[in-house]
């Protein structure tokens, strides 16, 4: 089982920037595809970035431009910095990791993280 954990969640002001970590173990980290993924309060779960074991990346429309998707390899990471944060990025943000290929579907992923709260003020 692979497992993953995230950090570097906290409450921040609109405009503001927050880099979060996925840090993996149990598996070859560099043969998976990572994606992150956040969820709000009644909304559903939805894709956010994702970057393929090659370092190709793939991003949702609403974070285009503004977040960007990275991996280390030799630390068995990846990570997420978030610019101009809005309100409407408030979510808890999950990592996600599948054997490969990025797709932007909740499903097609083996293993989660438990989550990092992300919280935007006006």
């Amino acid at each position: 089982q692979v497992q993953l954990v995230e950090s570097g969640g906290g409450l921040v002001q609109a405009g503001d920037s927050l880099r979060l970590s996925c840090a993996a173990s149990g598996g070859t980290f560099i043969t998976y595809a990572m994606a992150w993924f956040r969820q709000a309060p009644g909304k559903e779960r939805e894709f956010v970035a994702g970057i393929r074991s090659g370092g190709s990346t793939t991003y949702a429309d609403s974070v285009k431009g503004r977040f960007s998707i990275s991996r280390d390899h030799a630390k068995n990471t990846v990570y997420l910095q978030m610019n101009s944060l809005k309100p409407e990025d408030t979510a808890n943000y999950y990592c996600a990791a599948r054997r490969r290929g990025v797709t932007t579907f909740q499903n097609d992923y083996n293993y989660w993280g438990q989550g990092t709260q992300v919280t935007v003020s006006s």
